[in-house]
C-alpha cells in the first residue's frame, strides 16, 4: 500500500485493511480492536459510548438532507446502535473561502434542528477555514457521548446460532439518491436519502428486548459490509433471504439502470438487529409503529455452517455468498 486511494475510504475490503494494519497497528487497545460504531468505555459508575466520525459528501445539499443533518444523525446513529442513549456532540468545521454564508446557516441550522429532535446537545465545535480549493466547500467532523445502561450489552460475540435478523427498512436510498443528484441523470420518482435519527428506534427496540445481541446502522458499504465484518467478529455464518429484503421501487429501478447492486448501497437511517428468535416478532411490531421501522422486515438469521460468511438465498432458489465490497461504488457518500 503506497497510496492512500479513494478505495480506502468506501466501507469495504481496503477500508477494513487500513483500519487493521494501521490505524489498530498503531494505536493498539483492546476497546478500538472491538471495532464497534462507537467505543464503549466506563468512566467512575457509568458506562459510556464515545465515536466520532467526518463527513465529506457531494453533493452538500440532497434530497432529504444536508451535510450538516447527516453529520448530526450519523454520531446519533453510531451511539444508538451501540445500545448507548445520546448525550453530547460536538462539532467541527473545516469551511473553504468563499464559501455562501447562507448555505453554512442552514447547514447548521438543520444540525440545530435534528439534535433537539434527537433530545441531544451539541456542546462544543472548532471551525477552519482554508484556502479555496484545499476543501471542496465543506467538511464537517462530529463527535459524541451517550450513555449506556448497565444491562445493555451489544456486542458481536453475543451473536449465537438461531439468531434473528431484522433489517429496520428499506435499503439504498441514500446512495441512490446521491448517485442520482451527483451525477444529473434527471430520474424523476420520489426517491430520496433516509437520512434520519435513529435513536428513539433504537430505545423503543431496547425496551422490549434489552438483550439484543448486534446492532449496526448499514452507512457505507451498505447491508453487505455490516453483515460482512459481523460475521467476521463474531465467527458465525450469516443467511439472508432475498424475497424478504425491502427495497422501494424506486431503488429498485435505479439499480437496474446503473447496474448497482443495493445490498451494497448507502444507507444513512437503517439499522441491522441481531436478537434471540424468541423476542423477534414483538421487537419487530414495535420498530412498525415507528415510522422509522415501518418497512422494517426479518430478513434471515445466524445458520450452521462456514464460519465467517454471508449467504444469500435468491428468489429463484439459488445460493449466493455475500462478499466484503471491493473497490468503489459511490466514493463521498457520507
Amino acid at each position: 500500500m503506497e497510496k492512500i486511494t479513494l478505495i480506502h475510504g468506501e466501507g469495504g475490503k481496503q477500508s477494513n485493511n487500513l483500519i487493521k494494519e494501521l490505524f489498530i497497528k498503531h494505536f493498539n487497545n483492546k476497546t478500538l480492536k472491538e471495532m464497534g460504531d462507537a467505543a464503549c468505555l466506563t468512566l467512575s459508575s457509568k458506562k459510556i459510548a464515545f465515536t466520532t466520525d467526518s463527513y465529506v459528501v457531494n453533493p452538500i445539499f440532497f434530497s432529504g438532507g444536508n451535510i450538516g443533518k447527516l453529520a448530526l444523525c450519523g454520531t446519533i446513529n453510531d451511539l444508538a446502535v451501540s445500545g448507548a442513549k445520546p448525550v453530547y456532540i460536538t462539532a467541527g468545521f473545516i469551511i473553504e473561502d468563499g464559501f455562501p454564508y447562507k448555505d453554512l446557516e442552514e447547514i447548521v441550522s438543520s444540525m440545530g434542528t435534528e439534535a433537539k429532535k434527537a433530545g441531544v446537545q451539541i456542546v462544543a465545535g472548532d471551525t477552519k477555514v482554508v484556502e479555496k480549493g484545499l476543501a471542496d466547500g465543506i467538511y464537517i467532523n462530529t463527535s459524541g457521548i451517550g450513555i449506556i445502561e448497565d444491562n445493555i450489552n451489544i456486542n458481536a460475540k453475543n451473536v449465537a446460532t438461531g439468531d434473528v435478523i431484522i433489517l429496520s427498512g428499506t435499503l439504498g436510498d441514500h446512495g441512490t439518491t446521491i448517485s442520482c443528484e451527483r451525477n444529473n441523470f434527471g430520474i424523476k420518482g420520489d426517491i430520496m436519502s433516509d437520512c434520519a435519527a435513529l435513536n428513539s428506534l433504537v430505545e423503543e427496540m431496547l425496551n422490549v428486548c434489552p438483550k439484543i445481541h448486534m446492532m449496526r446502522d448499514a452507512t457505507r458499504g451498505g447491508l453487505a459490509a455490516v453483515l460482512n465484518e459481523i460475521a467476521e467478529m463474531s465467527n458465525a455464518e450469516i443467511t439472508i433471504y432475498e424475497k424478504d429484503i425491502p427495497i422501494s421501487d424506486g431503488v429498485k429501478g435505479v439499480c437496474y439502470l446503473l447496474g448497482l447492486d443495493p445490498l451494497y448501497l448507502a444507507n444513512e437511517g437503517k439499522l441491522c438487529a441481531i436478537l434471540p428468535e424468541e423476542y423477534s416478532e414483538s421487537v419487530l411490531e414495535v420498530m412498525k409503529k415507528n415510522p422509522l421501522g415501518k418497512d422494517a422486515a426479518i430478513i434471515g438469521n445466524i445458520t450452521e455452517g462456514k464460519k465467517g460468511k454471508v449467504y444469500l438465498k435468491t428468489i429463484i432458489g439459488g445460493t449466493r455468498i455475500i462478499d466484503m465490497p471491493s473497490g468503489i461504488q459511490l466514493p463521498r457518500i457520507c
